[in-house]
C-alpha cells in the first residue's frame, strides 16, 4: 500500500436517515458515510471497513446510530480507507 497523505477523524451525522422508509435506512446510512467521505476528503475511491458496516447494522435496518465516528485515511494514489475510530 502506497504512503499516507492525509488521515482524518471525522464524527458523521447520519440524522437524514429517517427520512427515508424504516426498513431502508441502515443502506441509506452506508450510501451517506461513503458520500461524506467522497466529499471531505475530495476521492471517488472510498473503501469501507467491515467494523463500520457491523456498527450501523447492529441493531437492524430500521434502526441506525444517528451519528458515527470514524477514521479515514487516504493514500497517494488517491484511494480512502475508513474504519471505525476506538473511542
Amino acid at each position: 500500500m502506497a504512503n499516507i497523505l492525509n488521515e482524518q477523524i471525522y464524527i458523521i451525522p447520519l440524522r437524514d436517515v429517517k427520512k427515508v422508509p424504516r426498513w431502508r435506512r441502515s443502506q441509506r446510512a452506508m450510501k451517506d458515510i461513503r458520500s461524506y467521505l467522497m466529499k471531505h476528503m475530495k476521492s471517488d475511491d472510498v473503501k469501507l471497513d467491515q467494523t463500520i458496516n457491523e456498527k450501523v447494522w447492529e441493531r437492524g435496518s430500521e434502526k441506525p446510530p444517528r451519528k458515527i465516528r470514524i477514521r479515514a485515511m487516504k493514500f497517494e494514489d488517491g484511494q480512502v480507507q475508513a474504519e471505525l475510530a476506538e473511542e
